[in-house]
């Protein structure tokens, strides 16, 4: 039977949110990335503290390998967007590449401290690396033998170091509660923001150009071009990550209150609010296709959470009164 689709949207208000969790790291989890959209779908990979980056189908949450070296809890993890590609920011003083096809470690760059950040250029040669020496440098994947470029600035640790502006421009955010932004070639700060809190997370959307970031109870978004800000929404706890869906109808936010709040981006509205995780929420993203997010938690799991609650998507089955399985 087909029911009016007024009682379908009924029927998906009154469902509850159903996370999938992700368990197998043992300890917290403090940073995830998704791929682009591939052949095969999509990827994530997550960073935990116990040092070991586990990378999974990102649709359904599935294991499909962990990347074994590290000798100490592991703070940031990306992908490429083909997801052939992966990198991870370690506290054993070292970023290392990843063939994600095979999960062989390609290259170990030393660094003088705990390496907190890693991001891939669009076309995979370049990563950018940033952590507690305060330093952000550039190899260059085509010649692992060739001396990094450094761009200094920043008076304390550096938490997150992003690509923008097609990869002519750098992000960073640093305790020292600054966001700079960086020209690639010159190597210098083009403006600097500051905060009165440390800025727990950032977040660069490249269609639109926006920045997410997080500080105290505050998620803020900005033109990354310039820095301008564009609106903030305050959260009822301390918030540790925030992402913004990929149509920009909505954000979503954790913290210290193990809660989620989804808020409307336009009127920044509260839509809901709801618990799923047993401690702290460190990392929040959207999947490439916007269809659910992951977070990562203290309490050692990721969860994927559907953005439609109720959608046939995934590991979701939706079966409606009058369908048949």
């Amino acid at each position: 039977l087909l029911l009016p689709l007024f009682t379908i949207f009924i029927l998906s208000m009154a469902m509850r949110q159903t996370p999938l969790t992700c368990s197998g790291h043992t300890r917290p989890v403090v940073d995830l990335a998704f791929s682009g959209i591939t052949p095969y779908g999509y990827f994530l990979i997550s960073a935990c503290k116990d040092g070991k980056p586990m990378l999974r189908q990102g649709d359904t949450g599935d294991w499909i390998g962990t990347f074994l070296g590290h000798k100490g809890a592991v703070w940031g993890a990306t992908l490429n967007k083909e997801a052939t590609k992966a990198a991870t920011a370690a506290a054993d003083f070292t970023a290392k590449v990843w063939d994600a096809i095979t999960g062989d470690e390609v290259l170990t760059l030393a660094h003088k401290h705990i390496v907190k950040s890693v991001n891939f250029t669009q076309d995979s040669n370049c990563l950018l690396t940033g952590g507690n020496d305060k330093v952000l440098r550039i190899y260059d994947l085509s010649k692992p033998e060739a001396e990094p470029q450094e761009i200094a600035g920043h008076t304390t640790a550096i938490k997150k170091a992003l690509w923008c502006n097609n990869d002519q421009q750098i992000l960073s955010a640093a305790e020292d509660k600054t966001i700079r932004l960086w020209d690639k070639n010159t190597k210098e700060a083009v403006k600097t923001l500051s905060f009165d809190a440390s800025v727990s997370s950032m977040e660069y959307i490249p269609d639109g150009e926006i920045l997410v970031i997080t500080y105290g109870r505050t998620i803020a978004f900005y033109k990354a071009h310039s820095l301008d800000l564009i609106k903030t929404v305050d959260a009822p706890a301390s918030i540790h990550s925030a992402s913004l869906h990929p149509e920009k109808d909505f954000f979503v936010a954790g913290g210290d209150d193990f809660k989620l709040y989804k808020y409307d981006y336009t009127t920044r509205e509260e839509m809901e609010s709801y618990k799923g995780h047993f401690g702290p929420i460190h990392c929040l993203r959207f999947s490439p296709d916007g269809e659910l997010y992951a977070s990562g938690s203290e309490d050692g799991t990721l969860r994927l959470w559907q953005t439609a609650v109720g959608k046939t998507y995934g590991l979701w089955k939706c079966v409606l009164p009058g369908e048949f399985t």
